[in-house]
């Protein structure tokens, strides 16, 4: 167990966190969340604590669906998920767009591969991403969340959609060798 925690803890600190930007720190608690999700154009319930049973949560807050920066990171995340899956983690998209918006970006520009869902101005405040010029819209704020709901990598950047899913792919890599080895 330990030789687990040092190497997943060695494995981490070569990895880019920006901490001087970073919403929730590594290391944190990660507040729950029960929200819609919209799955292949459908709504259906989504629980934290239920999807971190199954492994890690890369979990994503972004401002608004349909808008450049978002389409190209929901894209690149639809590209990655077969990858992420295959490392037992969940990949979910938050924004505080309504559920019928989110139907419609979830099949359109996360190609039905991943949930999106319903992000309250709670669940923004509690993640500490709320975007300054609308509070009931998240900055671009990545987090990887370990099944014992521990935060263990963040990232923030709004102007780098394509490095949320490159970054968040190199933690949940480096998590999943950490736990994994013989």
């Amino acid at each position: 167990m330990f030789r687990s925690a040092f190497c997943l803890a060695l494995a981490l600190t070569a990895l880019p966190i920006t901490a001087a930007q970073a919403a929730l720190k590594v290391g944190a608690r990660a507040p729950d969340i029960s929200t819609k999700v919209s799955l292949a154009g459908k709504a259906m319930p989504f629980s934290l604590t239920q999807a971190l049973k199954k492994g890690p949560v890369v979990l994503y807050f972004y401002p608004k669906a349909f808008t450049t920066g978002c389409t190209i990171e929901a894209h690149t995340f639809a590209e990655a998920t077969d990858d992420f899956n295959k490392l037992g983690a969940t990949v979910i998209g938050m924004s505080g767009d309504d559920i019928e918006s989110l139907n419609r970006f979830s099949v359109s520009e996360c190609r039905n591969k991943f949930a999106v869902g319903a992000a309250t101005p709670a669940t923004i405040a509690a993640y500490d991403v709320t975007l300054n010029k609308n509070p009931v819209m998240s900055e671009r704020t990545s987090y990887v969340i370990a099944p014992d709901r521990k935060i263990i990598f963040t990232y923030t950047a709004g102007n780098d959609p394509v490095g949320h899913v490159t970054k968040t792919m190199d933690a949940v890599k480096a998590w999943d060798a950490a736990h994994h080895k013989g």
